[in-house]
């Protein structure tokens, strides 16, 4: 059978845009994995917030929250970034970078928020609208609604190459399986690049990073009133999950060769370091550990849009690449087959054209 539409990568990239591309299109869904979301998307730290990725990818966000708080896949949290003294210029620089968006920041004490923060954490910024996202079910409703529309989902297809001629994509899998497609669409996360050369087409630079994750158990255990706690400076975030354990990043990123990361102990004891520089709880246990892989074009936003005839980027979606989704697949549709980008967006922005010498 020949589709309209190509796309390769079933991570929350792939799934959101089929999602809204798939009753206007003969769409088809590779997965390289036998289970879509396997490496970036099943391993996000599971959270919403207006100023993760900084103030270019805040639009993004914002424009998604209506769409997730609609659709039931936010619960309040709250955030707090916090500083010392020697971090006032950081905390300043935060409240500034988002003045004029409509992100809600307020300079604060961040001491009666966060039991147990020591007394040298005296600074800062509430950002209250930070919220907890269903990354699962948001997946798993962006697969089953492109399956509704006729999306043919294939898993454990690896591209082996891509060929175009005569207008049209041969695609072929690695375990000899072939598909045809007008349009190949690359939302590959970490192996976007690759997706790219093995199509013939010249890659962007979209590199991948290890990001580390742990799960905690403490003494006391974690309050359920807990915030979203960010060091100001990047050096490590922490929330509360279900039972009173805590997730714990060092906020590290590591570039590495894309595949099936792994945390590793230097990057868990430098997460437990740093955590323990900023609150007077003892971890009795590590109860997980996990990694997952993030991806960044050279100048750290997304690319949206047609590189080379019939060839469509939708890759390099960093960290942000769940708490955008909605955003991202309006623009995917947009440029791919018509109508309305989310308002006050230019994807021209996105686009793959930025890279050209």
């Amino acid at each position: 059978m020949s589709y309209d539409i190509a796309i390769v990568g079933a991570g929350i990239a792939g799934a959101s845009l089929a999602a809204a591309i798939g009753d206007r299109a003969r769409v088809l869904l590779l997965e390289g994995e036998e289970r879509p979301g396997y490496h970036a998307t099943g391993r996000s730290a599971a959270f919403w917030s207006e100023t993760y990725g900084g103030p270019d990818i805040q639009p993004l966000t914002t424009a998604s929250g209506a769409a997730l708080q609609a659709g039931g896949y936010l619960d309040p949290l709250g955030a707090v970034h916090i500083g010392r003294g020697e971090d006032a210029p950081a905390i300043a620089a935060l409240l500034d970078e988002f003045a004029a968006s409509p992100v809600a920041l307020a300079a604060i004490d961040p001491q009666p928020l966060i039991p147990g923060l020591l007394p040298a954490w005296t600074l800062g910024v509430s950002e209250p609208t930070c919220a907890y996202i269903d990354v699962a079910r948001l997946h798993g409703d962006g697969l089953a609604q492109a399956a509704r529309s006729g999306t043919t989902l294939v898993s454990g297809a690896r591209l082996a190459a891509a060929t175009r001629r005569d207008r049209a994509w041969r695609i072929e899998i690695e375990d000899g399986r072939a598909f045809s497609a007008t349009i190949l669409v690359d939302a590959a996360g970490a192996w976007a690049d690759e997706v790219a050369v093995r199509s013939g087409v010249r890659p962007i630079g979209i590199t991948p990073y290890r990001r580390t994750m742990v799960q905690l158990q403490t003494d006391p255990l974690v309050p359920a009133t807990l915030p979203f706690v960010i060091d100001v400076n990047g050096g490590f975030y922490f929330k509360p999950e279900a039972g009173g354990r805590l997730w714990l990043s060092p906020h590290d990123e590591h570039p590495v060769v894309a595949h099936d990361v792994a945390a590793e102990e230097l990057d868990v004891a430098i997460a437990i370091d740093r955590f323990e520089q900023a609150v007077d709880w003892r971890v009795v246990r590590v109860e997980r550990r996990w990694a997952g892989l993030r991806s960044f074009a050279p100048d750290r936003l997304p690319v949206y849009g047609m590189a080379e005839p019939g060839f469509f980027w939708f890759a390099g979606q960093g960290g942000f690449g769940i708490q955008t989704a909605p955003a991202a697949a309006r623009i995917g549709a947009a440029l791919l087959l018509g109508g309305a980008s989310p308002d006050g967006i230019d994807p021209g922005r996105y686009a793959p054209a930025r890279f050209r010498s």
